[in-house]
């Protein structure tokens, strides 16, 4: 079943460009299902696989015979999982300049094609992202009528709000939040990959994320790190999840992982190349008074993380309700391609997340429930020192608007 992406009409709009187009994402976010549905469209298309290894070997040991058998008379030339590919970008270079052919590439790993693309395909590739389902993408397809009726015109009407084109943000029922409440609750607890936001029940879904986890991801970051053993790598990986929203303790993370620190710096890399998780790094101008260097990470997808804890407990019984709720912000903010960061003083006071649109400076809180219009301190501290073009605290319950304050309460689902 293909559910639709945001990303499909992107990429259509360069079908007939001559740059190289590159999906890159995580495992099992659907990328060969999304190059398929483009495909279906296009006429004269070639559609290749490097998992099947005699292919690879030719396009590794011999370019040009690989395109007399795939790429000659072929306007479409489409090759899933580049990413075992060697010296890719170099091949895929002597491609464009010889002939005149469209290539369409996608890639489970950041590590090798980005490299490769800032040292042979400069002006000659476009990279997009695909990673797992937005929440939007997941309510389009658990109910379009929701989606369609309701929630775009309350969400466009937000971000006419954010970008200054309407006074006053839109009024939200108690009625809206709650329906729209009873999918992000599943998405928060499962995530977006499309696999598993098709899966009819509870069971099943945990079945594929656990699948994701041991047969997908730890196989490519044992291969990657030619690891005999993903004790330690677990390890670390389980740490990182029950440590959400906290600076980054490094000491820390090498005892609890028995990793030393050059290979602890290692294996957060690749966790980062791989698309598992991001780091976000402070907000700062005055080094002398504000935290500068320590990141703090999350996970891409909420699912992801917790099949690392294998906890599936409902929202309302967790302890750790509030991590959720800003992994949650952080991942969409992420594959909407925003620039995300906190800021914390060594004083204590703390911002969630900071985001620059336009020239503009928001400022953002995340709670779990709210039922007033409370301000924390640390918000009026950012606010006198920075004066942000909008303040937006994010919950799962409370609408309103502080016009006094200028100061916009909203569930955290239409962010």
């Amino acid at each position: 079943m293909y559910i639709k992406r945001t990303l499909e009409n992107k990429i259509r709009n360069y079908l007939n460009k001559p740059e190289i187009l590159a999906i890159i994402g995580p495992r099992q976010s659907g990328k060969t299902t999304l190059l398929k549905e483009i495909i279906k469209s296009l006429e004269n298309t070639s559609y290749i696989t490097f998992e099947d290894r005699e292919i690879l070997d030719l396009f590794n040991n011999d370019i040009k015979t690989f395109y007399s058998l795939y790429g000659k008379n072929i306007k479409y030339l489409v090759i899933d999982e580049f990413q075992y590919a060697k010296n890719g970008g170099q091949k895929l270079k002597y491609l464009y300049d010889t002939y005149n052919i469209k290539i369409i590439i996608s890639c489970s790993s950041a590590l090798d094609l980005t490299h490769q693309a800032v040292k042979y395909l400069v002006g000659r590739i476009f990279i997009f992202y695909l990673f797992s389902l937005t929440f939007e993408e997941f309510l389009i397809y658990r109910n379009p009528s929701l989606y369609e009726n309701i929630y775009t015109d309350i969400q466009q009407k937000i971000y006419d709000y954010i970008y200054n084109k309407r006074i006053k943000p839109p009024v939200i029922s108690r009625e809206i939040i709650n329906e729209i409440s009873k999918y992000y609750y599943e998405y928060n607890l499962f995530g977006g990959y499309p696999r598993v936001a098709i899966a009819k029940d509870k069971e099943e879904k945990i079945t594929i994320l656990k699948n994701i986890f041991n047969t997908y991801f730890l196989r490519e970051i044992r291969d990657i790190l030619q690891l005999g053993s993903e004790d330690q790598l677990q390890k670390l990986i389980k740490a990182l999840a029950l440590q959400i929203g906290s600076t980054v303790v490094y000491n820390e993370l090498c005892q609890i992982s028995s990793l030393n620190y050059s290979n602890l710096l290692k294996h957060i890399n690749i966790l980062e190349k791989t698309f598992v998780i991001k780091k976000i790094l402070p907000f700062y101008k005055n080094k002398r008074t504000e935290i500068a260097k320590s990141p703090k990470i999350y996970f891409l997808d909420n699912g992801f993380r917790n099949i690392v804890l294998n906890n599936f407990q409902e929202m309302d019984k967790r302890i750790d309700r509030g991590n959720l709720n800003e992994n949650f912000i952080v991942s969409q903010m992420l594959k909407k391609e925003y620039n995300i960061n906190y800021w914390r003083t060594k004083s204590g006071a703390e911002v969630d997340f900071i985001i620059e649109l336009n020239n503009m400076i928001i400022a953002i809180e995340v709670k779990s429930i709210l039922g007033f219009n409370k301000i924390g301190k640390s918000l009026f501290t950012f606010k006198e020192k920075y004066s942000p073009g909008k303040i937006i605290i994010l919950s799962e319950n409370y609408s309103f608007f502080d016009k006094n304050k200028n100061v916009l309460f909203m569930p955290l689902f239409f962010m």
